[in-house]
């Protein structure tokens, strides 16, 4: 809701799924919804964090066109839409391999001169460095207002649901 409100349509946007893309459920789940909506999706994570392969075999299923990269800097220009994961300690068996990842992606407002001015900037929160408190004031961030749109978006869906039995 909160992309096509910012960016006025879905169809045929770009963006960029950035961070742990191996465990973040809300990234599986927009990267499916999104697919109806003829994309280009940019997978940005360490190797370790990649998007899972039966993930990425749907994607294909349904033609949706996707690239893996490590390096955001590669890509940023060519963003409608980042939408930034944190990586998540808990997830980690291994505190070495958490340790490995940790803070490899960190956001401040340095990062807009990389980017198209009307870039989008979203976040499942609660975030801990990936993005510096510094760039909330930019008018690219909008995962404050994503936050506050998912309650009526949540109530809506409920109200569908339950009105229908």
């Amino acid at each position: 809701y909160t992309i096509k409100k910012s960016c006025s349509r879905l169809d045929g946007l770009t963006i960029g799924f950035l961070g742990d893309l191996k465990y973040g459920r809300t990234v599986h789940s927009l990267a499916f919804a999104l697919s109806n909506f003829n994309p280009t999706i940019y997978f940005i994570s360490p190797k370790s964090l990649r998007m899972p392969e039966e993930d990425l075999k749907e994607l294909g299923k349904k033609k949706t066109k996707y690239y893996e990269e490590e390096d955001l800097f590669k890509v940023s220009r060519n963003l409608d839409v980042l939408y930034v994961t944190r990586i998540q300690k808990e997830r980690f068996l291994n505190p070495e391999e958490y340790h490995g990842v940790k803070g490899v992606y960190k956001l401040d407002p340095s990062f807009l001169k990389h980017t198209k001015p009307e870039l989008k900037i979203l976040h499942p929160l609660p975030r801990v460095d990936e993005i510096n408190p510094q760039l909330d004031k930019a008018k690219q961030s909008i995962y404050f207002e994503q936050a506050h749109n998912g309650i009526p978006v949540r109530m809506a869906l409920l109200s569908m649901i339950l009105d229908g039995n």
